[in-house]
């Protein structure tokens, strides 16, 4: 909702599946903006007029297939199956959608997770203790620099984020060795 008072026009919107609920699906529509998200194996369509089944017995080609969903409407629904056997369920609004272009978001909304990820595990974003708005804002501008100071290094050196950071800890702790600040005496 905020996004469209901001006047965003996105291709497209990509979610995962914890946001694929009727309401969200009706409402991006109703914003007149494509989406991508992955569906549960539970959701029931119609593929053929016959009646609603669960997804997960739906034959699903590997170009896709149109079908229409319980509540929703016409979607397009792809099946993807990850090297350990798990299968997943794409689906999009976008009818004319081909594999490749769905292939290319699901890469898009990886790269984004991948950053969540990384700013929350190697930059504390979500961990401020303060409860002062200032505070936080601070502490969230502070983490998102840390962060883009770790991107730049990854791409001049080749090393994770995760190596930096522990490189970083690991210095640390070796200036600290090298010269205790604290002491502490045997009480035995």
């Amino acid at each position: 909702k905020e996004a469209k008072e901001r006047d965003f026009e996105p291709s497209f919107v990509l979610f995962d599946t914890w946001y694929a609920s009727l309401g969200n699906l009706k409402r991006v529509r109703d914003y007149g903006w494509h989406w991508l998200t992955r569906l549960k194996s539970n959701r029931l369509v119609n593929p053929d007029g016959e009646g609603n089944i669960p997804l997960s017995q739906a034959k699903i080609p590997p170009e896709g297939r149109v079908v229409h969903l319980k509540g929703y409407g016409f979607i397009k629904v792809f099946r993807t199956v990850s090297e350990n056997g798990d299968g997943q369920y794409w689906a999009t609004d976008d009818l004319q959608m081909d594999e490749a272009s769905r292939e290319d978001l699901e890469s898009q909304g990886w790269r984004i997770e991948v950053y969540h990820r990384g700013i929350k595990q190697c930059c504390g974003i979500e961990r401020a203790q303060v409860r002062k708005a200032v505070a936080q804002k601070n502490h969230f501008l502070y983490a998102l620099r840390a962060f883009l100071r770790l991107e730049i290094h990854k791409l001049r050196t080749g090393n994770s984020w995760y190596e930096a950071k522990v490189s970083i800890i690991r210095e640390a702790i070796r200036a600290y060795l090298g010269k205790p600040t604290y002491s502490l005496t045997p009480t035995a």
